[in-house]
This record gives C-alpha cells, sequence and structure tokens, in this order.
C-alpha cells in the first residue's frame, strides 16, 4: 500500500481517531472508484455504518442498505451470527465494514451476497482473501480501537 501518514503495522494497540478514519476513508473511495458505479452500499452493522456513511458521501452514493451480523464480545470473537440479512445476490452493491480480522464476518456476508464488491478500511492477513478492496493492512496482532467504540 501507498505511505500512510501514520505505521498501522508496528503497534499492538492502536487507537484511531475521526482524523484517521476519514483519511483512510478518503484513500478507500479512491481506490474503489475504477470499481464503480454502485447501485448502493451495505454497510455491515455495526463497525461499517460510519465508514459507509463517508463512502456513500464521497462517492455521492444515496441508497444505503444495512446486513447486522455479530461475531464479537468484547475483545473475544465468538461465532458469526446473522442478525439481519439482505436478498438478492449483491450484483452492483458495495459492502462496506471497518475492519476484516478472521474474516468470519465477511465470509458471511459474501455467502448472503456474493455478486457484491467487498471493501474495509483495514485488513488483517487472516481475512485479507474476504475483500475486495481496501485502505490500509494491518499486523494480524494489532488491536485497533475505533473512536466510536467505548473502551
Amino acid at each position: 500500500m501507498g505511505a500512510m501518514s501514520q505505521d498501522y503495522r508496528r503497534a499492538a494497540h492502536l487507537p484511531l481517531s475521526w482524523t484517521d478514519i476519514h483519511r483512510d476513508c478518503l484513500v478507500l473511495a479512491d481506490r474503489l472508484r475504477p470499481a464503480g458505479p454502485f447501485v448502493g452500499i451495505v454497510a455491515i452493522a455495526r463497525g461499517g455504518l460510519v465508514p459507509a456513511a463517508i463512502l456513500a458521501n464521497v462517492l455521492d452514493i444515496r441508497l444505503i442498505e444495512t446486513v447486522c451480523v455479530s461475531s464479537y464480545a468484547g475483545r473475544r470473537q465468538g461465532e458469526v451470527e446473522v442478525l439481519r440479512r439482505l436478498d438478492g445476490d449483491g450484483a452492483g452493491w458495495l459492502v462496506v465494514e471497518d475492519l476484516v480480522d478472521s474474516g468470519a464476518t465477511l465470509q458471511a456476508v459474501r455467502a448472503m451476497l456474493p455478486h457484491a464488491h467487498t471493501a474495509v478500511l483495514y485488513a488483517k492477513p487472516e481475512g485479507r482473501a474476504m475483500v475486495d478492496t481496501f485502505a490500509a493492512e494491518i499486523d494480524q496482532d494489532v488491536w485497533l480501537v475505533f473512536p466510536w467504540e467505548n473502551e
């Protein structure tokens, strides 16, 4: 990936600011433009909601849907549970998430929407194969703290 203002690969515990998120959404938008235009965005709730809102504005996409998937309880990843699904195969849609870690959440969403284009802000090696486009690679052992999370 290109040079970033912050080296995401070195810290074990990395707090991200709203400025970091916005900057990385702009990087992601630039990488997504050649793959579009998209019919709409599917935000994976909850982590994908903020990036999806920023991307919708930057890419001028007005149709936004959500899928709800649960896999974390605090810092522990458990079984993936789909709480809200969408119909269709995802053709023409952009699926947005904040982070791909193990890939389990995106694997469940890809099974639901196999023809959608998947994008995340941050991709870890174990889940990288589940993503079509990302803004930055992160080492597997880095724990990202997003500004919308309560620590």
